[in-house]
């Protein structure tokens, strides 16, 4: 009962208060459990063995259809108004109810399933001061666990202790952000020194206040108080469920949220029921149908009063008239009679037909081979069932960037050395070659060392540094001694590098396989093995990354005693520090740098500077001065960087790939001729989300202008956008164009709608998170949305995840547009569930978009598919399946209608009811349903060929309110027809023998068989894809009928069940008469032959897209696949630094020379407390910017 409670609870929309501050207190359960904290287990299923029946009995009621056939039934017990049997409604109720609750139970226990899975993953939980293993469900709050490598972190915990020096931590976020690189935390020093002493960690008492639950990522405020002491806790003491643990063998913590309560379930929001726009018409479209059923039973009731007022006292000595019923009260019940009579009006097999369609289409995506990836063994799968035609639809996507539009993975590309580029191929005539994965790689067999995932297809570089050229060599000395990565050497030879950012991890390995392996470090030396030679440099001093900076140094002396500075960052800060007389390799490299940018590289420059002895020595002096100092540490700090990081020497630059997915240029390129427009979302930089737009040919240099919206304030912001609308469309009024409309059930729901201006050319449009921070407030979020709608391209930067969701939900809300969102971390949740389809992008980098989407695959290139194919297919079959299903149950209906007329209005039906009971479960079924399920206009090939044929789905040309009436009226006709004619050939007709066969029973089964007759020719003109299903299912259907016409009608089953079979004999009597088939015959051609005409002669003046690519589609071979083209260079001013981290660096903690005090089972390479980590400072991965040395305006053409 609790959970029948509690649901109704949240239908009614009560809440639990809310916690203001979260207390726990470690290793005390009895205190802990008294706050009623929310335990470890998760729960998303929605339905137990005992609330299954009454819950899903009262969702399905909750359809407007099912209630309404509920109503029905109970009145088809009633003698005096049911003029039906009570199972004419009853079965099909039955029957689809049974159906929809099969499947319902079915996705339930998927979720039981998948619950269980997680719950049951087991832990190490300190009870009673002994370890002891114990499920995740069980895991409560306050209690301390342990941890090991490779383990999912459990809960939301306070890290307590480590197995590494400095307690810190290292852990992998792809489940939370989707980023594979490790990210580093730290515990406090007073909990730290416990280590995994199982008796201090059980006298631990120490007490947490900290935020309640929510789903901030990136934030956590809090306060540890032990003995006595309040220590400060943020965001790097603590380790989020989802998260891995990597290269560290143990740690403990203190759970202080389990469950629900995690900010990874509180991130995944709430889960919210979509419905498609289909979906929401048929609602609006049923109760249109229900006004109209009223109508035109009220009508009848009408009638039957005149009627009974004007002919009825005649037949009152035939058929008396029961006691105590007037005439009103008659018409009253008359009334009720035609709801029942008429029902059919309202198809109750509809939305289970509908349902088996999109389950169907579902399979289809889940079976598709051209969808499957291979290398992850990862198929394509719809998540969900009730969305298929939307994806038919979609007019914006918006897209993460970093693990969707990107593989994440960092490759070491191109390089320029002295004035000379390396990594491309040119073939004899000088033209360069396409790299692919056949073109030959380098060797580097010869360095046993190399890492073998590397590869490189220039083999002059590897020539040069093999043969001794100080330049190259140089190149790559600086390389593996430049940087902040850790060592890590588990088995001989077989190093792993720890890199802040994958883009540093990159250059390394670069430098690893060139033959300078990057070997060990400590706090005063790096050892590197040169060219098989181990050589260890002694670390004098590193200069670290920071922001402002946007740079990085080292200086270390060789065992010659030889002093160097080696330094790279980004070009606009190396180049203003370079010696005059690097002047025209500066312009070489420069040139350089211009063409890797233009191939979406990022980039760095690389210098170095001989120091005297003398005056090293001064400097240290000063430096130790300076970094000791209370006052104004961090700018004497600067100032000495600055002047020893003058007149340095050019050495060359860095072009490293962050690798985009198979097949990404072509897709947005396939999207944008079908008129999708996409916007990307990313927490990245402005530069590195830019560089990816020019790749993936989001940005183009053809351009008119692409605006850069950067401004810190709201008056800045509204500038800006109203500077760039003016330039795109000088015209354009001040105030923003909104149309207010009606829509929804009654016509409750108010809309407004932001109107388009016309804009001449293509321009696109790059905002950051704190700009877009103003433009989504009240008074700018239309200007803001009437701006981008104008631009081809929309790039948003550093927004949170939060803002990727009020993105998505001002498009949905002010253009009333079909939406969808396409990420692959924790931080695209949000956007998935916002948008109308959300698509998760499964693979390396983790699971919970995948887990929060409706359909999900392993590559972005698979979107077109998606869409261009199963989205199109899947709206054409719903849309003809709709018309058609309307069209066949309103001729049926309107054929009561007109033979109304004739019985006086007495509800009597002119059909069997064995008849009415089987047309729309058997009869009529499956010829539509194949043609839901297997119905195509072009194939595929010519669907990916031409993408223009996607934009009638946005544009709802096939089904809407026009197309409903259409059809309303030409089953009007087709009824006007099938009565009317069978009427007249049947009125004073005689057998061949001369017997009378205008009988009512020969009238019903001539009328019914012309219907099925009909409707199952309507279907085989609206089909256009023929298979064997289809086939079978129109001939089965017909022959079905007959059959069980024939078995109906006989004299067995009359003698067997008298009263449920009395048409006996009507079928052979009637069928075997030829002018019974000639009124078949007419009535079909009557029906059919205008809908031929008018068919023909639109598509000879109006054609459509569609009707234009059939006739090429019948004239010409299939077209032949895309040819793979190579990437096209463009030449841009505008580039990029990278592969620093984008706060500061580790160069306190890798040079601290307390790293050894406290060994543990293995040695670690650092440790320092005074180090960023130990002072608490974020650790966020961030690559540098580049600042221009002047005003610069955006790239145009």
């Amino acid at each position: 009962m609790g959970s029948i409670s509690s649901y109704f609870e949240r239908l009614c929309g009560q809440k639990e208060k809310g916690e203001e501050e979260r207390c726990v207190r470690g290793n005390d359960r009895p205190f802990n459990l008294s706050k009623n904290y929310a335990n470890n287990a998760i729960k998303t299923s929605k339905y137990n063995l005992f609330t299954f029946l009454p819950l899903n009995l009262f969702e399905q009621f909750q359809r407007l259809a099912n209630a309404y056939f509920l109503f029905l039934m109970i009145l088809q017990i009633i003698p005096q108004v049911s003029s039906l049997s009570w199972f004419t409604t009853a079965v099909p109720l039955v029957l689809v109810l049974s159906i929809t609750a099969v499947k319902d139970a079915s996705d339930d226990i998927n979720r039981h399933r998948s619950d269980n899975q997680v719950n049951k993953r087991t832990v190490s939980v300190l009870i009673d001061g002994q370890l002891r293993s114990e499920t995740w469900m069980n895991v409560q709050v306050g209690d301390i666990i342990k941890l090991e490598s490779n383990h999912f972190v459990t809960a939301d915990i306070l890290l307590l202790s480590s197995s590494e020096p400095l307690n810190v931590v290292y852990i992998e976020t792809a489940e939370l952000d989707g980023e594979t690189n490790l990210k580093v935390k730290q515990a406090l020093t007073v909990t730290g020194g416990m280590g995994d002493d199982t008796d201090a960690l059980a006298a631990f008492r120490g007490e947490a206040h900290c935020e309640p639950p929510n789903n901030r990522l990136d934030k956590f405020k809090g306060t540890l108080t032990v003995d006595g002491q309040t220590y400060s806790l943020d965001n790097d003491k603590v380790l989020l469920r989802g998260c891995t643990l990597r290269n560290t063998e143990w740690c403990f913590g203190l759970v202080l949220f389990g469950g629900p309560d995690t900010k990874l379930m509180q991130n995944s929001g709430k889960t919210i029921f979509k419905r498609t726009s289909i979906d929401h018409l048929m609602n609006v479209l049923v109760l249109c149908i229900f006004g109209f059923l009223a109508l035109m039973c009220t009508f009848m009731t009408i009638g039957n009063a005149i009627w009974e007022v004007k002919e009825g006292s005649v037949f009152t000595a035939f058929i008396p008239r029961e006691e105590g019923i007037a005439i009103g009260l008659s018409s009253f019940l008359i009334f009720w009679s035609y709801v029942i009579v008429l029902n059919t009006v309202v198809p109750i097999s509809l939305y289970v037909s509908v349902e088996m369609i999109r389950l169907g289409n579902s399979f289809f995506i889940n079976w598709d081979r051209k969808m499957y990836y291979p290398k992850s063994d990862t198929p394509a799968k719809a998540r969900t069932t009730t969305l298929n035609e939307e994806l038919g639809q979609i007019k914006y996507i918006f897209s993460d960037k970093t693990g969707t539009l990107t593989q994440n993975i960092m490759t070491f590309n191109k390089c320029s050395i002295n004035g000379r580029t390396y990594g491309d191929l040119y073939d004899f005539a000088g033209q360069r070659v396409e790299i692919t994965e056949k073109t030959q790689r380098v060797d580097f067999s010869w360095n046993q060392m190399a890492d073998p995932t590397f590869y490189f297809h220039d083999y002059g570089l590897a020539e040069i540094v093999r043969e001794g050229n100080p330049e190259a060599q140089d190149f790559f000395r600086l390389l593996a001694l430049c940087h902040t990565v850790m060592p890590e050497e588990k088995q001989e030879g077989t190093l792993n590098y720890q890199a802040q950012s994958p883009d540093e991890g990159a250059l390394v390995t670069a430098a690893r396989n060139f033959g300078f392996v990057f070997r060990s470090r400590t706090p005063e030396t790096i050892t590197v093995v040169e060219m098989g030679r181990s050589v260890t440099y002694e670390l004098l001093a590193v200069l670290d990354f920071n922001n402002v900076r946007k740079r990085m140094s080292v200086i270390v002396r060789s065992p010659d005693g030889k002093i160097t500075l080696y330094c790279k960052g980004a070009d606009t800060i190396i180049f203003e520090r370079l010696h005059p007389s690097c002047n025209k390799l500066n312009d070489v490299t420069t040139r350089h740098l211009n063409e890797y940018a233009g191939d979406g590289l990022r980039t760095l420059v690389l210098a170095y500077k001989d120091l005297d002895e003398t005056y090293m020595g001064r400097w240290k002096e000063r430096h130790h001065e300076a970094s000791t100092a209370m006052d104004g540490r961090e700018e004497r700090l600067d100032e000495l960087y600055e002047e020893i990081e003058r007149d340095m020497m050019l050495m060359g630059a860095t072009a490293v790939e962050d690798k985009l997915q198979d097949g990404v240029p072509q897709t947005i390129e396939q999207l944008n001729k079908a008129d999708i427009k996409l916007w990307v979302l990313t927490g990245d930089k402005q530069e590195t989300a830019e560089n990816i737009g020019y790749s993936c040919n989001m940005l183009r240099e053809e351009m008119k202008e692409i605006f850069v919206i950067a401004a810190n304030s709201a008056e800045g912001v509204k500038e800006e956008l109203q500077n760039a609308r003016m330039k795109m469309c000088p015209e354009a009024s001040e105030e923003v164009s909104v149309k207010k409309a009606h829509a929804g059930l009654f016509w409750l729901k108010k809309t407004k709608t932001v109107q388009d201006d016309t804009v001449d050319g293509e321009y696109g449009l790059i905002i950051n998170g704190h700009s877009l921070a103003f433009a989504l407030e009240k008074n700018l979020k239309l200007e803001f949305l009437r701006m981008a709608c104008m631009c081809q391209t929309v790039i948003c930067c550093r927004v949170t995840p939060l803002q990727k969701a009020q993105v998505v939900q001002l498009v949905k809300k002010y253009k009333q547009a079909v939406t969808l969102a396409i990420g692959d971390g924790a931080n695209d949740v949000s956007m998935i569930k916002a948008a109308h389809i959300g698509v998760g992008i499964s693979g390396q980098e983790g699971m919970q978009a995948v887990l929060a989407s409706d359909f999900s695959f392993a590559q972005f290139r698979y979107l077109q598919r998606l869409l261009l194919v199963h989205g199109r297919w899947g709206y054409l079959r719903m849309c003809k399946f709709l018309r058609y299903f309307f069209y066949k149950n309103f001729t049926f209906t309107f054929v009561q209608f007109w033979y109304a007329f004739f019985c006086g209005f007495s509800a009597q039906t002119v059909y069997d009811e064995w008849f009415i009971t089987l047309y729309n479960l058997v009869y009529a079924a499956l010829p539509v349903l194949g043609m839901g399920l297997f119905e195509q206009d072009v194939n595929d090939r010519w669907s990916l060929h031409h993408p223009q044929l996607y934009t009638p789905g946005q544009l709802n040309m096939y089904f809407s309110k026009k197309a409903f009436l259409r059809g309303m009226f030409h089953s009007w006709y087709s009824s006007f027809i099938l009565f009317f004619i069978p009427r007249a050939a049947m009125y004073d007709t005689v057998r061949d023998d001369g017997k009378d066969i205008a009988d009512y029973q020969s009238f019903a089964l001539l009328a019914q068989t012309c219907l099925l007759l009909v409707v199952n020719a309507q279907v085989c003109l609206d089909t256009l894809y023929w298979t064997a299903v289809n086939q079978f299912f129109v001939w089965g259907s017909l022959a079905a009928y007959f059959a069980i016409t024939f078995t109906m009608y006989s004299n067995g089953m009359f003698l067997i069940f008298t009263s449920a079979f009395p048409f006996i004999g009507a079928a052979r009597n009637s069928l075997n008469q030829p002018n019974v088939w000639l009124t078949i015959f007419l009535a079909s051609l009557l029906c059919v032959l205008p809908v031929v005409a008018y068919r023909f002669v639109l598509v000879q003046l109006c054609p459509t897209i569609n009707d234009k690519v059939r006739y090429k589609f019948r004239k010409e071979a299939l077209p032949a696949p895309a040819p793979r083209r190579p990437p096209t260079r463009r030449i841009r001013t505008r580039r990029s630094g990278y592969a620093f981290s984008h706060s500061q660096g580790y160069g306190a903690l890798v040079t601290s020379r307390k790293f050894l005090l406290r060994p543990r089972t293995r040695p670690s390479p650092f440790a320092h407390t005074d180090s960023p980590l130990a002072q608490n400072e974020p650790q966020h991965y961030r690559s540098i910017t580049e600042e221009p040395k002047g005003p610069q305006s955006p790239p145009h053409v």
